[in-house]
């Protein structure tokens, strides 16, 4: 792990990427104190993360599962080029496939997720928010955790509820979720830099 006074993240995401444009964004305007975001690896296009990386300077990397043999093949080459650039902790916004035992080991406790219900409820799934919805929950929100090898599990970071109103539809409570995942997410950074650096 990097000695110096500043952690190297890498942003993974396979989608459009809104979080990890917004976290790139608070990024460029200084509002991460003790860490610097070396690279996104995306996957798909159009990928508004991967814009806003690159007008932010930070390197961007397209790797496609559909190119490699096995989930197991494509993050080998993830691990490789993270490896290579020296990267500390890596945060999943929005990354789809399930992170394998090679890549746990390769980052142990250094993979961060973030998934939109508060744990332990609604977990293992896409469609959380619809979910709760359905089940008609009073309050749901945002966990970041750190991974380990079961679904949506692993160590709480930081959480944040978000209520919701009679009649709420997921049209209607999917701005609170956006709303809120930019500062629960620079929560979650400020919070590894203050175990990391004890000072």
């Amino acid at each position: 792990m990097s000695t110096e006074k500043k952690l190297n993240w890498a942003i993974l995401v396979t989608g459009w990427g809104r979080n990890a444009k917004d976290t790139i964004e608070n990024y460029q305007q200084g509002l991460l104190n003790k860490s610097d975001i070396k690279l996104l690896v995306y996957q798909s296009l159009p990928c508004g993360a991967a814009e806003a990386a690159e007008n932010a300077g930070i390197e961007t990397l397209r790797l496609e599962r559909k190119d490699y043999a096995s989930v197991e093949d494509y993050q080998q080459v993830i691990i490789k080029e993270l490896n290579s650039r020296k990267i500390d902790y890596v945060l999943l916004l929005s990354f789809k496939y399930i992170i394998r035992e090679e890549m746990l080991k390769a980052f142990p406790n250094r993979i961060i997720n973030i998934h939109p219900s508060l744990f332990p409820s609604f977990l293992a799934t896409t469609t959380a928010i619809q979910e709760a919805l359905a089940y008609g929950v009073r309050i749901s929100g945002i966990t970041t955790h750190i991974i380990d090898d079961k679904i949506d599990e692993g160590t709480i970071l930081c959480q944040e509820p978000i209520r919701f109103e009679e009649n709420e539809t997921f049209e209607s409570v999917y701005p609170k979720f956006a709303a809120t995942a930019p500062k629960l997410i620079l929560d979650t950074i400020s919070l590894i830099e203050q175990k990391h650096f004890k000072d």
